[in-house]
């Protein structure tokens, strides 16, 4: 248990921050999920739509600092590499 003013502070803020990136990390990863359910099913028409969202939400992650901008660049770029392999 913290003892001082400080630490006691750190600890509500942290609190604060670990309930704000769980909920930013949570719909990132239910946004990846269904894009890549839809490249696994083989729905074009579905993940074509999908796609634009999910680069959303990643830059969105980028800036709420809940994914690093290299591992961001990363998942976007697979997604869209698949994506347009499958219109093809």
């Amino acid at each position: 248990m913290a003892n001082h003013k400080s630490a006691i502070k750190r600890t509500r803020q942290d609190a604060r921050k670990k309930v704000k990136n769980r909920r930013n990390r949570g719909r990132l990863r239910t946004a990846v999920k269904a894009l890549r359910a839809a490249i696994a099913a083989g729905n074009n028409e579905v993940a074509q739509s999908l796609l634009p969202g999910t680069i959303s939400i990643i830059d969105k992650s980028i800036q709420k600092g809940s994914l690093h901008r290299n591992a961001a660049a990363r998942h976007k770029s697979r997604l869209t590499e698949k994506v347009t392999a499958m219109a093809r």
